[in-house]
Parts: structure tokens; sequence; C-alpha cells
């Protein structure tokens, strides 16, 4: 991430990407980093584990310490974290229509 205004927008970016796959069954941290990786979210590990503890601290995850000698955390979406994907979804959805394909919101059009 180069700039302050490149990293905030990106975060939220990577919080609705994770709790996507969240949604689709368990997810961990270094897995995760990879697939933000792939979409051209470069974030490092000081940045990915405080996201997903904030995310947990918000009810939107749970975590589970699988043990082990490096006691990775699978983390699962809470059913807080699926009605807050199901909103932001449509959300984005909307966001998509005016952005990218520069239709103007129903509530916006003059009668």
């Amino acid at each position: 991430m180069s700039s302050p205004e490149d990293r905030e927008i990106r975060l939220a970016f990577c919080k609705l990407h994770v709790l996507y796959h969240a949604a689709k069954g368990p997810i961990y941290g270094l897995w995760m980093l990879k697939e933000l990786a792939e979409h051209g979210h470069m974030v490092s590990p000081g940045t990915l584990y405080p996201l997903l503890a904030r995310m947990e601290k918000n009810g939107w995850l749970r975590s589970r310490s699988q043990g082990g000698a490096k006691e990775r955390k699978d983390f699962h979406i809470t059913p807080s974290g699926r009605r807050l994907l199901k909103q932001l979804r449509g959300e984005v959805e909307e966001l998509y229509r005016e952005l990218v394909l520069g239709e103007e919101p129903e509530h916006l059009k003059e009668a």
C-alpha cells in the first residue's frame, strides 16, 4: 500500500474480502495474505492480523486455535458477520452500478 489514502480504501476492500471468504468456510491469516495479494491487495502480516482481531472484536468473526507449534487460528464468520456481508453486498452492488456502469439510482433520477 503506497499512500495513506490508498491504504484506507484498500483496507475496506480487504475487510469485505475477508467476510466473503469466511462465509464460504474457515480462513487463516497466511492463506488470506496470499488470497488478498492475488487480487492486488499487498498487505503485511502486521496489517492483516490486527484487522482480523478488530473484526473479531466487532463480532463479525470468531477464531479457533488449531494448536500445534505455531498456534494457527482459523477464523469463522458469525451470524452478525453474515448479516453485515449481506447488507454490504447490496451496497457494493449499488456502488458498482453507479461507478462502473454509470447508472443513476432511482431516487436521484428526475421525474
